[in-house]
């Protein structure tokens, strides 16, 4: 398959305190040229002060999918045991109408300890987070076969992980597109092992969009040549720098200029 090679943004939502700085910045994005807008699925912030001010995805999406016009919106990625999934499901397609079909419903198995002792979940071990990611998937599927009025269009579902035997199992069960957290050098492994599990369960590898974070413009070919079409910019409040996003966008233009455009 021939797709669009592509540029992200994670808004991360830790240290803003006021949810209009992120506001500010999902439209500041959307001006420059992105293509997708993220947020990630924590409780508190990943680095710097421990308990500061933090918001909640997936309220955050909904405001997102009414105040931009044009980006595809998600979570990169729902931690994959905080919501019953058939809730999330309902939640996704709910968002996927206020947005006009424009949400991508990124998810994983969950990793970070703080966000389910805090809120009262069970953390486990991360064989048993992947055990319930993948029957939360299949909940997922079905439910969303089953909502009336049904989402715009089919949702894209976005795995985050690398792991061989469970992960990329899942991913090729029911991914879209794979967030792979890989470098370089071990991506070629992993989509290997990723071919594999696609003939397990009889489904073409390269219907499967390739995603990692940007690394750069002197490495971004390298992974294009890797089979990557979705690079995606972190940054966090309060600032939220978008010089970096502006670099990338300007390298995809130069390289790969296109009308922005959804998922195939």
């Amino acid at each position: 398959m021939t797709r669009p090679v592509r540029i992200g943004v994670q808004l991360q939502p830790q240290h803003a305190p006021e949810y209009t700085l992120i506001r500010d910045a999902v439209l500041r994005a959307e001006d420059l040229g992105v293509d997708i807008a993220f947020t990630w699925d924590h409780f508190y912030p990943l680095r710097g002060d421990a308990d500061g001010a933090h918001f909640e995805c997936w309220t955050m999406l909904g405001a997102w999918a009414e105040q931009t016009e044009r980006v595809e919106i998600g979570a990169l990625v729902t931690g994959g045991g905080y919501r019953n999934p058939d809730l999330l499901a309902d939640m996704a397609r709910t968002v996927d109408h206020i947005s006009g079909g424009r949400l991508i419903l990124g998810i994983g198995g969950g990793w970070f300890e703080k966000d389910y002792t805090e809120y009262g979940y069970e953390f486990g071990t991360a064989g048993s987070r992947l055990t319930l990611l993948g029957e939360n998937l299949a909940r997922i599927r079905e439910r969303l076969g089953k909502l009336n009025p049904p989402p715009h269009r089919h949702i894209p579902i976005l795995i985050g992980g690398s792991g061989e035997k469970k992960t990329l199992r899942l991913v090729a069960e029911y991914a879209d597109v794979w967030h792979s957290f890989a470098d370089l050098g071990a991506l070629a492994h992993k989509s290997a092992v990723l071919a594999g599990h696609c003939a397990d369960v009889g489904r073409d590898p390269h219907r499967i969009e390739r995603s990692v974070a940007w690394p750069g413009t002197d490495s971004a070919q390298a992974f294009v040549d890797a089979g990557v079409t979705l690079f995606t910019v972190g940054t966090s409040g309060p600032a939220y720098d978008l010089s970096t996003l502006a670099e990338a966008i300007r390298w995809r233009d130069e390289h790969y200029a296109q009308p922005l455009a959804g998922l195939a």
